[in-house]
């Protein structure tokens, strides 16, 4: 039983959907090969991933396997009404509104859970938190599932090192189909999209502080590097600082860059990255925004408690007025920027990230008396059978190895 804000939206949610799925092949010829196998048959699936179009449709192609799928969110602010309304209507069971409260959030996730499921996708870790805690009951035929994040990962680790992960889990966001392009292209892309489209600013001749030097952090300095403006990185690796002032960037603590950045972007998935002391020396008119997947790098709370006055400026901006007359401009209320204000990653990018997804519950499905208690790689077979898919689509080909090659690579004897 589906629970969405307004089931009359649905015809406009399907045209988006219907929109993507012309452009995610990878995803197309997965669900042509479950249609067949039917590999999820007999099982339940719940899925909590941002909820739009792409994931969407995510659903409809775990549906095609065989499987009973139950969908939600994993952001308040990222779910759009009218694709829940549409792949409800499209026979999957949703739950998701757009600008719920945190309270009204959890609920929907429980009830997303409370179908017993065996396999689950998960973004951020939120429905595995539930699983170890409020709903234990609901994990009792629990198989496995994928994360998604790279902060997710992070927390699975912990869980596991600690000995309280609920059942096996894929490090989806660790595939070489998802980090390498998803987090560099994906959220290089779709972050200066949502920021462009809800600033209406120009970016080139700007001073973009981007914190964290990652895979996101990567793709989000280059397309803004690409646009014209001068990018400040500021990290805690001391590689990944080398890396990036060998890409060309400049390096400096955040007690620095706050005085001189324009617009600032946080993709770190660690907390309290912007805090106090910078909302206190940064410029007037200074822009604001998190691309990491909690709501935690940029102190919105204290910068709240700091202001005099507050105004939403413009959809998705909140001006907050300083005692000395300053204005800082928070986008999407810190949270996931290229979400809680945009459309997200580009179909085609999450085509592979999706299909990630997809071919490693499969493979939990088909490996589900033979696994351990704890985080699992994707198989290399898994990202070259989803290179190969887009390679096809996209028209291009590539060498392969002959058999000499491949024992030439293989052995210690080189003739």
């Amino acid at each position: 039983m589906s629970n969405i804000k307004d089931p009359s939206l649905a015809p406009e949610g399907r045209k988006k959907i219907e929109w993507v799925r012309s452009f995610m092949p990878a995803l197309t010829e997965i669900e042509k090969q479950f249609e067949k196998e039917k590999p999820f048959a007999g099982l339940k699936v719940a899925v909590s991933v941002h909820l739009e179009a792409k994931t969407a449709n995510l659903g409809l192609v775990l549906a095609k396997g065989g499987a009973e799928v139950h969908l939600t969110g994993c952001n308040p602010l990222s779910t759009q009404d009218d694709v829940a309304a549409a792949i409800a209507e499209m026979g999957v069971d949703t739950y998701g509104k757009y600008g719920v409260t945190p309270a009204e959030y959890e609920e929907l996730l429980v009830q997303t859970l409370a179908c017993h499921p065996n396999l689950i996708v998960d973004d951020g870790g939120d429905l595995i938190n539930l699983l170890g805690d409020r709903c234990k009951e609901y994990a009792d035929q629990l198989i496995g599932g994928c994360e998604e994040t790279t902060t997710g990962i992070h927390r699975l680790r912990a869980r596991e090192k600690g000995g309280i992960l609920p059942c096996p889990m894929m490090a989806v966001n660790d595939a070489k189909a998802k980090h390498y392009y998803d987090n560099k292209y994906g959220t290089g892309q779709s972050v200066w999209t949502a920021i462009m489209d809800t600033t209406n600013l120009i970016v080139a001749g700007k001073t973009v502080v981007v914190a964290g030097y990652g895979w996101c952090g990567k793709g989000t300095a280059m397309r803004a590097k690409g646009m014209g403006a001068n990018v400040i990185i500021t990290e805690i690796d001391p590689f990944k600082a080398l890396d990036a002032t060998m890409d060309g960037f400049r390096i400096m603590p955040m007690d620095e860059a706050a005085r001189v950045g324009d617009i600032f972007v946080t993709v770190t998935g660690c907390k309290d990255v912007i805090v106090r002391r910078h909302f206190e020396v940064m410029k007037d008119q200074a822009i604001l925004c998190n691309a990491g997947h909690f709501d935690c790098e940029v102190d919105v709370a204290t910068l709240r408690k700091m202001a005099v006055s507050s105004e939403t400026r413009r959809r998705n901006i909140i001006g907050y007025t300083l005692p000395d007359g300053r204005t800082l401009n928070v986008l999407g209320e810190g949270r996931l920027v290229n979400l809680a204000c945009g459309m997200g990653h580009p179909a085609e990018i999450m085509d592979m990230s999706f299909a990630v997804q997809a071919l490693s519950l499969k493979w939990l499905a088909e490996h589900r008396n033979e696994l351990e208690t704890k985080v699992y790689d994707v198989p290399d077979s898994i990202d070259d059978e989803i290179g190969w898919y887009k390679l096809k689509a996209m028209g291009l080909a590539i060498d392969r190895l002959t058999p000499e090659q491949e024992a030439y690579l293989n052995g210690w004897e080189a003739e």
